[in-house]
């Protein structure tokens, strides 16, 4: 019988600094067999395991046809995180997963995605970006569109650059503290809608970031005569056992772990801001 909490030991293949306070872990399985039968879909998450320390969810940020490999972007924000953050390559971690509702790909092929993040929100829509890459004709405009707080935040600078260059492809940037160096647009990631070239009928946007930021962001779509069913968020609550059990993580009827973290706009809109939920 397999435990849904017992974690399988994984080797850090390579660490990455992405910004001081922000690292990504690539992970491979010890055991061949959680090697070949790992599989996981945009958007779900991991619990990674430190032993004698504790357990956090992270979203899974690499594409999902090398799920040989899988990489995890870390912000540390708490102990697990900080501990982890000593981690090198060579050294190991449990994980166990994937968890959770992905992000809605099948929905989106022949459509006009767009990508609204902010902070390090981008980081549950990497996969997405990675999954599109490898399939890029399966859809049509892909926009990404990512707000930070300063300038100095914003991390995958090199990817972005690449991702530029992807065929249909538009990049949108923001942030509310600039530098002289900073080439891109001063202010909220929602003001960039404006300038997104998009099909409101054959469009699908997928949000992730701080929930006031989303519900701007979703208002902002609905005025531009995006469809409700076709905004996606993902959600961000403490979660503990992942699979549903524990409680900490519910959301009105629903549990970010089990149900989410990706839901539809109207099956959360009347939940959005508001306080104990």
């Amino acid at each position: 019988m397999n435990n849904a909490y017992l974690p399988h030991e994984a080797e850090i293949v390579e660490r990455i600094q992405e910004a001081p306070d922000i690292f990504t872990l690539r992970l491979q399985f010890t055991d061949p067999y959680q090697q070949a039968s790992y599989s996981f879909a945009p958007g779900q998450f991991n619990m990674l395991y430190l032993h004698g320390v504790g357990e956090v969810p992270i979203s899974i940020v690499s594409d999902p046809d090398n799920a040989n490999l899988y990489d995890h972007t870390i912000r540390v924000v708490g102990r697990v995180t900080r501990a982890m953050a000593t981690l090198q390559a060579g050294d190991f971690i449990g994980v166990r997963g994937p968890y959770g509702r992905g992000w809605p790909m099948a929905e989106a092929e022949g459509r006009d995605v767009l990508l609204i993040t902010g902070g390090l929100g981008c980081a549950p829509v990497v996969s997405v970006i990675n999954f599109m890459q490898q399939r890029r004709d399966r859809f049509a405009r892909l926009i990404i569109m990512q707000g930070v707080k300063h300038a100095n935040d914003l991390i995958w600078r090199e990817q972005y650059e690449g991702w530029a260059q992807l065929p249909n492809t538009q990049i949108l940037l923001a942030a509310n503290e600039t530098t002289p160096h900073w080439a891109f647009d001063k202010g909220f990631v929602t003001d960039l809608l404006d300038k997104a070239i998009f099909e409101p009928d054959n469009a699908i946007a997928m949000l992730c970031g701080p929930e006031i930021m989303m519900q701007v962001a979703s208002q902002r779509l609905l005025e531009h005569q995006v469809a409700a069913d076709d905004i996606w968020l993902s959600m961000e609550r403490n979660m503990h056992c992942a699979v549903g059990h524990c409680g900490h993580c519910q959301f009105g009827g629903q549990f970010i772990c089990k149900d989410g973290p990706v839901f539809p706009l109207p099956a959360i809109s009347r939940l959005l801001g508001v306080k104990g939920f």
